[in-house]
């Protein structure tokens, strides 16, 4: 049985998520490791919190793939007296490697937006926002639900694919609306409400709604006649939770072929900052 190193991990995470498709202020690929430092057992998280790099590190990860990056914006220290630079020690020491796949994620075919319409039983797929290069992926899916179900069905099939959170599943639609096309954006999508509506879809399904821009998208959509698209609102982390399955089977897969074996985990916590839901209804 061949060996496994960190170099031929990142050469796999990039074949899947190519850096070329991040945005341009993002920042992705390996933040901490040494390409020849061997690899058996690689954890994948949605963010890099201390909780998740501990965990990481009690399962024995020699490498911890993330989603959202740890070193976005820049810093002029990684001190062990700063919560990053905790985390980027606790790392070392450990020796386990540390790789981000932020935006090329999101957009690669096969990322987060192909897990999130998939995971809802999404058909006929087609990116929200194609790749700007005619590469393949693109920003977001558009698909179709066969059979056609109502509103309120989608949001509880919705909240039955993700990780439960105190957000849950908010929904600004009528509930017993019939719906079938769908376009869903994993994360913060309250900026495409544009191309959502060119897509001409029933619902948007996405994450991290601000109060104006999903107001102002039901009023048009009412003014406009039809009251659609309607709006399902999750959990940010909630809703990229489900690539990292697929990442860990695609990794699987890609050094099997090679003849290694690696293991892998996927944390099943979500880093939701919300601990608790006082008053409010529940439908």
């Amino acid at each position: 049985m061949n060996r496994a190193d960190l170099a031929s991990a990142v050469q796999f995470l990039e074949r899947l998520y190519p850096p070329a498709l991040a945005e341009d202020w993002d920042a992705v690929g390996l933040v901490a490791g040494d390409p020849a430092q061997p690899v058996g057992r690689i954890a994948l998280a949605v963010d890099p919190t201390l909780q998740a790099v501990d965990e990481a590190l009690d399962w024995g990860a020699d490498l911890l793939v993330v989603h959202h990056p740890l070193l976005l914006r820049g810093v002029h220290s990684v001190a062990a007296t700063t919560f990053k630079g905790a985390i980027v020690h606790r790392l070392i020491r450990a020796g386990c490697a540390l790789y981000t796949a932020h935006t090329n994620a999101d957009a690669a075919q096969g990322g987060v937006a192909d897990a999130l319409a998939q995971g809802l039983g999404l058909t006929d797929l087609r990116p929200l926002v194609p790749a700007a290069d005619g590469a393949a992926g693109g920003i977001g899916r558009v698909g179709v639900l066969d059979p056609v179900i109502t509103l309120e069905a989608l949001a509880v099939r919705l909240a039955g694919v993700l990780p439960r959170t105190h957000h849950g599943v908010r929904v600004a639609g009528d509930l017993a609306a019939e719906v079938q096309k769908v376009a869903v954006v994993g994360g913060a999508g309250d900026s495409l409400f544009d191309q959502v509506r060119r897509a001409g879809v029933d619902v948007y399904v996405t994450a991290d709604l601000r109060h104006h821009p999903a107001l102002e998208a039901r009023e048009r959509a009412v003014f406009d006649g039809g009251g659609r698209p309607f709006l399902l609102d999750v959990s940010h982390a909630a809703s990229e939770w489900a690539w990292l399955e697929r990442a860990a089977s695609e990794l699987t897969r890609l050094f099997a072929a090679q003849g290694i074996r690696v293991e892998t985990w996927v944390n099943p916590r979500v880093a939701d900052p919300w601990t608790a839901r006082i008053g409010g209804y529940t439908k």
